[in-house]
């Protein structure tokens, strides 16, 4: 249609020039995610982050749980899902199985992730015999496959570093050249003193977390100095090799929990850069932290000049995980939700999900008197600043000396547990504390106090764990129900711990189900289900 109207045309090219106009006052606005810190109310420690565009990939610490080294996505590092593990079981020796001693607190410990050249790798050591370093491999952290492709030397607490085509090792205050298969140092096996510690530092710089920023290197680690708190520091050089000159960059004991530290930093795709951190919150464990940085006279400023934010906004589009760090499972599919953990090695014949169609199947398979060397205790990780959690089982299938039950699980834990005498049941809330030889972690003691027991005369029964992580509490409440309703409390107030000696871990909800007599009985879970807290207020 031809305008031949002078009218029509100043108004059409008036109404284009004010929508320019329009454009050019109200530009669209850029999406951004806002966060409140912690990012993850859970146990989540020893943080590694790399990046392939817009998706990030972390990977954290998990010691004695089985499968390990769990890899977590997102695509605005606020909001985080469970990608994968990076292995199943670790099969060295018999004490992943929890034979001839344990891993507890030992086992797969901090890791370093990195992406070159369109393949993701992992390394990380495990803290136990034979002290060496795992190197693994994928092409996708989504669809896991991960494999195996060496071990080197022990490298503790050690980053991965890919530069101008060389593969590096950084630990503490060294720094290794590997050759490109991974199998050998190159050089000096001790390594390359890169810098000196300074007087004020005690022990071990650890959690060396590697970035290059400007063809200029920096190593993030933390620093115990004499009688002083634990804080963040920074090194930095304009060589691979050093020398390296130090800024401290956080001490901050944010929100009254104790001071934070150890982590690393990441960019993303627009150039912005952020720190992940992790905050020892006591009994729930080791949390992450999201701090902005900024960039000075080529040094990174965390958050408000070194103090964690408690709020704040990334300038990335807000992600919607698949899942959640933490999940109820009704146990209807053919394999167990990612979330869950087994405590050491599972033994895979005496577990099933297709026994009993929607039920999980646990049995005993071997005779022991604790929980802490029963197989086949399966884990999820407990949440600030409340969480509560009901598990629903079905004993039918109990023998003499079974005992079965729930579990705030750590190196002190409280069980609500179900023990079968003949051909009684009772329900028992008891106090378990475990002693570990400090060289093997072998169990040489147990103190087991029984607080309450009840005779039990239903074969289907319900156990809550409600539990308060908030400054100064990390408190739970135990109680039963036969029907779901109508709910009794076993114990209130019980204290949750946290024990680097020990299990080095947060609390855990825990099912478990062990044999002291005759291995051959088993018990059914309907579900697990986190629930909103009723008790502790």
């Amino acid at each position: 249609m031809k305008i031949n109207n002078p009218f029509y045309i100043v108004s059409f090219c008036g109404f284009i020039g004010l929508n320019l106009l329009s454009a050019q006052i109200n530009p669209v606005q850029k999406q951004t995610t806002a966060f409140t810190n912690p990012i993850i109310w859970a146990d989540v420690p020893d943080l590694s982050v790399t990046r392939n565009g817009d998706d990030f990939y972390l990977i954290s610490t998990t010691m004695h749980l089985m499968p390990g080294a769990p890899v977590m996505h997102s695509k605005d590092l606020v909001h985080w899902e469970m990608a994968s593990y990076v292995f199943n079981t670790l099969n060295d020796n018999s004490k992943y199985d929890l034979l001839n001693g344990t891993v507890y607190g030992r086992g797969q410990w901090a890791s370093s992730i990195r992406y070159h050249k369109g393949k993701y790798y992992v390394l990380f050591s495990p803290n136990d015999e034979p002290f060496k370093s795992y190197f693994y491999v994928t092409d996708d952290p989504e669809k896991g496959n991960w494999k195996f492709m060496t071990r080197t030397k022990h490298f503790h607490d050690a980053s991965l570093f890919f530069d101008d085509g060389q593969v590096y090792v950084f630990t503490s205050n060294k720094v290794f050249e590997l050759s490109p298969d991974f199998k050998d140092v190159i050089g000096d096996p001790q390594g390359t003193e890169v810098f000196q510690k300074d007087p004020s530092e005690t022990g071990l710089l650890e959690g060396n977390q590697i970035i290059k920023r400007n063809e200029k290197y920096y190593m993030m680690m933390i620093s115990w100095p004499r009688n002083e708190k634990r804080r963040q520091v920074v090194y930095r050089s304009d060589k691979v090799t050093g020398p390296y000159e130090k800024k401290v960059i956080l001490e901050d004991n944010f929100l009254g929990f104790s001071y934070a530290g150890q982590g690393t930093l990441i960019d993303d795709k627009n150039g912005n850069w952020y720190s992940l951190i992790f905050q020892d919150r006591g009994g729930v464990g080791r949390v992450p932290i999201l701090i902005p940085v900024q960039w000075e006279n080529d040094w990174p400023v965390l958050g408000d000049n070194g103090r964690v934010p408690l709020n704040g906004e990334v300038p990335l589009p807000p992600f919607k995980p698949k899942n959640n760090i933490v999940e109820s499972d009704e146990f209807s599919d053919k394999k167990l939700k990612i979330q869950w953990q087994w405590n050491h090695n599972p033994v895979n014949e005496a577990w099933s999900l297709s026994e009993r169609k929607g039920f999980l199947r646990l049995k005993t398979s071997r005779i022991v008197d604790n929980l802490y060397a029963a197989p086949n205790t399966l884990t999820q990780r407990m949440e600030g600043p409340e969480s509560s959690a009901v598990v629903a089982l079905s004993l039918k299938g109990m023998k003499d000396g079974d005992v079965a039950g729930f579990s705030a699980f750590n190196g002190d834990s409280g069980l609500l547990s179900i023990i079968k005498e003949g051909d009684q049941k009772f329900l028992t809330f008891s106090t378990n504390k475990v002693n570990l030889d400090s060289k093997t972690k072998a169990i040489t003691e147990v103190k087991k106090e029984e607080k309450m027991r009840i005779l039990l005369n239903s074969d289907e029964i319900f156990l809550r764990i409600e539990a308060d992580f908030n400054l100064g509490k990390d408190l739970a409440n135990f109680s039963y129900s036969t029907d779901r309703k109508n709910w009794k409390v076993m114990a209130k107030d019980y204290k949750m711990i946290f024990d680097y000696r020990r299990f080095f871990m947060g609390s855990k909800f825990a099912i478990f189900n062990y044999a002291t007599k005759n291995t051959g009985g088993f018990v059914d879970v309907d579900f697990f289900k986190i629930t909103d807290s009723s008790v502790i207020k």
